[in-house]
């Protein structure tokens, strides 16, 4: 090899060695062996905790598991005495964006957030992400590539495409299949139709993820519920809060007025003969739902309960926004606030009606909304949220677990077992008991290696909507495809003039 050859591998080394850091920075020494004893173990599957157990990983596997009095500890073994905590999978977040969004009296902003967003989410628990769409599709996949190469510390991304919707007054099937065949090549790994998205386009869109084998989920308005359930959708986001099929004023393929739909759906009581007709059909056609129970929870809660860590997370820049939105709702009188209130009630009762029937629910964070959800502190939140609705902490833990590695055919994760991946989260408290403890994280393993997540939070604390150059440059062309839809939106904004829904991504 020639002396220039060696030069520029040894400056291409270089390069790599100070990026590479970047993750093992936030990595807790062991050695390659690791038992965690005497820890009560929620494994995921909805089965009761168990109480004083043994879990050893190796290779970055779980390797053994079972009671701590029947567990040999492996010689030269790091041996983690965890008594007094709680050891789940780690999360699979289903809705978990990498921009964060709020509603300041200017109007919505949203920001990139790629390493911040992924570094808040291993560190809250969350080991795998399916973004479930996004404004800077190049930014994502590129962050994916690095955390997958160790660059980076982060969950592993399930990679969706840009947002489908409508972009002109007539039906358009033809562009929004070519634009689905353009990402699958690109390397998404689902699609997601939004809100103006009609019938046509929608079936069109589902046929074209089907054919490259991925799968289509949908923040719908046009389109129904039950309808998109009859043109095969594989997955609808948010739940029966932003299905408009209840309000029998509503025109094929059009939005109504969400307030309209809302107020509709209030009155719409959840053991309903049209309630249960649209639980059988998603029943029926394998259709699961992902819960966001957390981002209507802000629209619905005081601006004083809003999680004290989120405003330590934003940058200079985006506190005075934040403030803003939040003094909004300080306001008790804000138009839809004790609406809000009531759609979350309605939300919780039908995702218990949901799985009672035997529905597949999923979980995410949906960082979106007023501003109040944050990356992985919105996906602790939801699991709160779904034991306040219900289910048990084992069941909550499944949904956000087991259901979410089920759905996007990753078995390697999800759950407790020997032989999958040693995704797991060592929590401080018996979250069998009090589910508030999956907020506080003492540990976080993703593929065996040990995160910590005081040294993760800590590393984007201050920093969220900071902006770097190659974000600066990118915006305005990941704004470009949102110009069109934006103008049909305003069109039917103009002709309702009406007040607009709270904005759910």
């Amino acid at each position: 090899m020639s002396l220039q050859k060696i030069t520029v591998a040894m400056c291409f080394i270089a390069t790599l060695v100070p990026v590479r850091a970047v993750a093992q920075q936030y990595v807790r020494p062991m050695s390659p062996v690791v038992a965690l004893t005497h820890v009560r173990i929620i494994d995921g599957t909805g089965a009761p905790a168990r109480d004083d157990q043994m879990l050893i990983i190796e290779g970055g596997r779980i390797v053994q598991v079972g009671a701590a009095a029947s567990v040999q500890v492996p010689a030269g073994a790091t041996v983690l005495d965890l008594r007094g905590r709680t050891v789940i999978p780690g999360l699979v977040g289903m809705h978990d964006h990498l921009f964060y969004q709020l509603e300041p009296t200017s109007g919505t902003v949203a920001v990139a957030a790629q390493r911040n967003f992924a570094r808040l989410y291993l560190a809250s628990g969350v080991t795998s992400i399916r973004t479930a769409g996004t404004i800077n599709f190049n930014e994502d996949a590129t962050l994916r590539r690095d955390i997958e190469a160790g660059k980076e510390p982060g969950p592993r991304i399930h990679l969706t495409g840009p947002y489908l919707n409508a972009e002109t007054p007539e039906p358009d099937p033809e562009r929004i299949a070519q634009y689905v065949d353009d990402y699958a090549n690109r390397g998404a790994t689902s699609f997601k139709a939004y809100a103006t998205l009609r019938s046509s386009e929608l079936q069109a869109a589902i046929a074209a993820a089907h054919r490259h084998g991925l799968t289509i989920t949908g923040h719908l308005c046009a389109v129904g519920f039950r309808e998109a359930a009859a043109l095969g959708i594989d997955n609808l986001e948010h739940g029966v809060a932003v299905d408009t099929e209840f309000f029998t004023q509503k025109r094929p393929d059009e939005c109504p007025n969400q307030w309209d739909a809302l107020g509709a759906l209030i009155q719409t009581d959840t053991g309903d003969a049209e309630m249960h007709r649209t639980i059988d059909v998603l029943v029926r056609r394998g259709v699961a739902v992902t819960s966001t129970l957390a981002v209507f929870e802000s629209y619905a809660m005081d601006a004083l309960d809003v999680d004290r860590r989120v405003t330590a997370i934003l940058s200079p820049r985006l506190r005075d926004p934040f403030e803003q939105a939040r003094d909004r709702r300080k306001d008790r009188k804000l138009a839809g606030q004790s609406w809000w209130a009531k759609v979350l009630k309605k939300e919780m009762a039908f995702e218990r009606a949901f799985v009672s029937a035997g529905g597949v629910l999923l979980a995410g964070a949906d960082p979106t909304g007023w501003g109040a959800v944050l990356a992985g502190y919105g996906d602790q939140r939801g699991l709160e949220l779904l034991v306040s609705a219900g289910f048990t902490p084992e069941q909550a833990i499944a949904i956000a677990t087991a259901n979410g590695a089920a759905f996007l055919k990753d078995r390697s994760v999800g759950r407790i077992a020997e032989g999958l991946s040693a995704d797991v989260v060592v929590l401080r408290g018996d979250a069998s008991h009090d589910i508030a403890a999956a907020r506080d994280v003492e540990l976080v393993f993703k593929g065996g290696i040990a995160y910590d997540p005081e040294e993760l939070v800590a590393s984007v604390a201050g920093t969220l909507g900071e902006r770097t150059i190659g974000e600066w440059v990118a915006w305005p062309l990941t704004m470009l495809s949102a110009v069109a839809a934006l103008v049909l939106a305003i069109r039917l904004l103009l002709r309702r003039r009406r007040l607009p829904l709270p904005a759910t991504a």
